[in-house]
């Protein structure tokens, strides 16, 4: 690599974001399992204290599980070209307007085993972002 390279602040910064970047796919991956992880424990908690939760706790929590799966909708909306195979996309889409939908028919009318699926969901996309991992 010649000076001017090693010196130029712009190809160091260049440099520094691929190499960020190479490790940014697991990274970004554990964190999105880690953000449904916190939201499954909110909704597990929601449903052990369902008769007695405080009145805002249902539409919080909700709220916080649906701004999760909004990114990954817009994500999987935006991003055609960052190598996602179209099924895969499509799956993303399908499940997160399903949650969209749960989410709302929960709020219209509240009922405890409608978290389940929610629950389910989650840990399901937790365990695929886990696999290989090592967790």
């Amino acid at each position: 690599m010649s000076d001017s390279i090693i010196n130029d602040p712009h190809s160091r910064a260049a440099s520094a974001y691929d190499n960020s970047a190479k490790n940014l796919a697991s990274d970004q991956r554990e964190l999105e399992a880690q953000i449904l992880l916190k939201s499954n424990r909110m909704i597990q908690q929601l449903s052990s204290m369902w008769d007695s939760r405080p009145g805002d706790l249902l539409e919080e929590t909700l709220k916080y599980n649906r701004n999760i799966w909004m990114l990954f909708y817009d994500t999987a909306m935006e991003k055609k070209e960052n190598g996602q195979p179209d099924a895969l996309r499509n799956n993303i889409i399908n499940l997160a307007n399903f949650i969209f939908k749960r989410e709302m028919d929960i709020l219209a009318n509240p009922e405890k085993a409608k978290l389940d699926i929610l629950i389910n969901i989650n840990r399901e996309i937790v365990a695929g972002l886990t696999a290989g991992s090592g967790e």
